[in-house]
Parts: C-alpha cells; sequence; structure tokens
C-alpha cells in the first residue's frame, strides 16, 4: 500500500490525466472517486467526484489535501487506476491491505494530444469523450461517422455520442471481466457494427485487452461488409456471422453479451443465451418491447390502455422492468440506466446486469416472487419468463 501511496504522490502533477478509485470492500455510500488536475486561476488543484448510488459531489482539494483523502479512502477499495501522459498504473488490493501493481507504458496518440495542448486542465472544458473529436479512427471513417481528419459528420454527431457513452459503460464494467484469459464478447444484432468495432478498438487497441467479438445478425450485406472492414483494419478476432439469435450455438462461454436495440422478443432470446452461458457482464438496450403490449388484461388500468400512447409506454416500462427482475433472480445484480438523452432516441434506457460473485438464495427467492405477482395482476407471460420456466430455471410459486 505504501508503495502504491508513493506512485500516486508521485504523479500528482499537470501530467496527470485521470485518478479512478473504485470496487468498495462494502457497501459504501461512494461507489466510486474520479480525481483530475486542473487549473483555478492558474493554480493546480485536484478535483474529485465522488459517485453515491444517485449522486455526484465534486471538491477541489490541494495536493496535500488530497493525499490525506486518498491515504484515509484507499483501504476501502479494491481497485486503483492511476492514467499519465506517459503511463496506465493499475493495482488491485487484496483484504490484507497489499497491492498488486501493474504497469503499462502508454503510446495513445489521444492521450499524447490531451497531455501536450494541456486541455485536460480546463475547468470547464468539453465533455471529454473516449474517443475525441480530432483524432481520426479508421472504423467511424469507413461507417461515416468521421472525416479523414478526424472531425465528426454533422449528421452522425448522435451516432457519435452514443458510440462514447457506450464505451463509457463497457470502461465501468471491466473490473468484472477476466484479466488473465481471452474475452469473449457476443454482440447480437451487430448491424453496421459501430459499436462492435468501437469495443473492439477500446478494449483492443487502447486497453491491451485479449479479446475476442462475436457479432451476429440476420442481413447477409451487412455481415459481409463488416467481415471485409475486419480484414481491412488487421482485426483478426472481431468475428461476423450471419443468424438469429435464438438459433445461435457457436460458442459454449461467453463473458459478456451486448444487445443494442434488438427488436421485441429478440432482446429475451439474447438475455436467455446470455443467462445459460453465465455471462459476467449484460448490457442490453431494449427496442419495440410490443409482446405485452398484446396481452395486458387489467380493468383497473383502463384510464391507461384505453389510450395507445400510454398503453404502449407503460408496457414497454413494465418489460424491462420485469426482465431487470428476472436477472436479478437469476444471480446478477441488475440496474436500468439512461443509455443517452431522450432527446437523441427515444430507446434509451440500458439494462446493466453483473454477475453476483455471491449467490444469494434470499435475494432469487425474492425476485422470483416479485415477478409472478406482477405477471399474474396484469396478465403478463414474457417470453424470458417462460424461457426459464421451461427449463425448470426459476421458482414458479
Amino acid at each position: 500500500m505504501e508503495f502504491l501511496l508513493t506512485k500516486i504522490k508521485e504523479n500528482l502533477n499537470e501530467q496527470m490525466l485521470l485518478l479512478t478509485i473504485s470496487n468498495p470492500r462494502k457497501a459504501e455510500e461512494v461507489k466510486k472517486y474520479n480525481i483530475r488536475p486542473i487549473l483555478v486561476k492558474d493554480k493546480l488543484v485536484f478535483q474529485s467526484a465522488a459517485y453515491t448510488k444517485t449522486q455526484v459531489f465534486h471538491k477541489n482539494l490541494s495536493k496535500r489535501e488530497l493525499l490525506e483523502e486518498v491515504q484515509k479512502i484507499l483501504p476501502l477499495y479494491k481497485q486503483v487506476q492511476l492514467q499519465t501522459s506517459g503511463a496506465e498504473l493499475t493495482a488491485l488490493i487484496n483484504k490484507k491491505g497489499k497491492a498488486a501493481i501493474k504497469v503499462k507504458k502508454q503510446n495513445n496518440p489521444v492521450v499524447a494530444k490531451l497531455s501536450s495542448d494541456k486541455s485536460h486542465l480546463l475547468h470547464n472544458r468539453t465533455k471529454k469523450y473516449i474517443l475525441p473529436e480530432g483524432v481520426a479512427v479508421p472504423f467511424l471513417k469507413d461507417l461515416g461517422v468521421m472525416t479523414a481528419e478526424g472531425k465528426i459528420v454533422r449528421t452522425k454527431y448522435d451516432k457519435y455520442r452514443q458510440i462514447n457513452r457506450f464505451l463509457e459503460f463497457i470502461e465501468d464494467v471491466l473490473p468484472n471481466l477476466p484479466k488473465d484469459r481471452e474475452i469473449t464478447i457476443l454482440d447480437f444484432g451487430c448491424g453496421k457494427s459501430y459499436l462492435t468495432f468501437a469495443m473492439y478498438y477500446y478494449l483492443k487497441e487502447l486497453k491491451g485487452c485479449d479479446i475476442r467479438i462475436i457479432g451476429l445478425d440476420l442481413k447477409k450485406d451487412v455481415i459481409k461488409n463488416c467481415s471485409r472492414l475486419a480484414v481491412k483494419y488487421g482485426y483478426d478476432k472481431p468475428n461476423f456471422y450471419e443468424g438469429s439469435i435464438e438459433e445461435f450455438e457457436g460458442v459454449t462461454q461467453v463473458d459478456m453479451v451486448v444487445t443494442l436495440h434488438a427488436c421485441d422478443t429478440a432482446t429475451d432470446y439474447a438475455l436467455y443465451k446470455a443467462l445459460r452461458w453465465g455471462a459476467s457482464v449484460i448490457l442490453s438496450v431494449p427496442c419495440c418491447q410490443h409482446e405485452l403490449n398484446k396481452q395486458i388484461s387489467v380493468s383497473e388500468l383502463e384510464p391507461i390502455t384505453d389510450y395507445g400512447i400510454l398503453k404502449e409506454r407503460f408496457c414497454a416500462l413494465a418489460t424491462d422492468g420485469i426482465r431487470a427482475k428476472i436477472l436479478e433472480e437469476q444471480g446478477y445484480d441488475t440496474q436500468i440506466l439512461e443509455f443517452i438523452d431522450m432527446e437523441h432516441t427515444p430507446k434509451n434506457l440500458l439494462i446493466r446486469a453483473l454477475h453476483r460473485k455471491k449467490p444469494s438464495a434470499k435475494k432469487k427467492e425474492k425476485a422470483s416472487k416479485e415477478v409472478n405477482a406482477f405477471c399474474e395482476q396484469f396478465g403478463f407471460a414474457p417470453t424470458l419468463w417462460k424461457l426459464l420456466q421451461e427449463e425448470g430455471g426459476v421458482n414458479n410459486e
């Protein structure tokens, strides 16, 4: 721990980009700290952002104040990541307070640009994207999002923000993915593979992970083009296949399952596959939740069900709420988060599920009862629940 504190102290300067302290040992109020250097009236201070479950609290600290704060909170957390212009340090801290530290030299044009122009020190800086504008990324150029100079195409700016937002979610779940072997990710309904290539570029090129990504889609021409682009970029481990989600049997183990706007029950089949593989991470942005809209039968809700748009929205929320609760029942810590601002897409909710390391029979039983009671009350028979019931994987009481 002392060595880790020394390394942090040595790098509290203008070359530091970000210090992240995360993964609390207990149910601490603060889930994560992000600390970055900023200039306030030409004086270097450090802005600490403390993330609770629902809020973010900011404060500016001097170097001495920050060191005192870090020394106090470090024993309460399991992971530290320190990014500077020249290196990236990752530390895993065990129960005895010993830190296993890895340092990787930073050779990233994005980071080099930030360091040279010192834009990362601006207090009111513009939004920092994982894939920033001005640094050309080949797949974004070929997919029509960027120009050859790295400028974002005006009509594709929403797509650009969507890609970066998704990579932020990927960044958050990295501690839940294996570090000692190849990571397998399955992207169901990959389409033109904006996200598939973005994940590969971020995890392989920027983070140095050993990774394999499988993209699956029903459209033959789309899969053919994605395969062509993968060869063009020299990417050997994004593999693309034509086929449906429910029929796919190409792998036996998957670490992360991703679905972006898989339509209606296609999301349920993707989640079912993820559960059968015991995926460590599930990231799903559902779309077109029509199934429950056809099933709902409860007279008390006629003030909603008599009006098409209200009925549609209620059933869409109910669909995703049930899905999240089923994932809880299957041993996952689950959240429903805003994927991107509503003004950019109405399909803006993301289901994030992280496999629980310590199974809880109490949580499983509670979630099962809640799903059964809710479905019975409204006359719902959702596909994911039926698939699990048919194989005897849930409690029907």
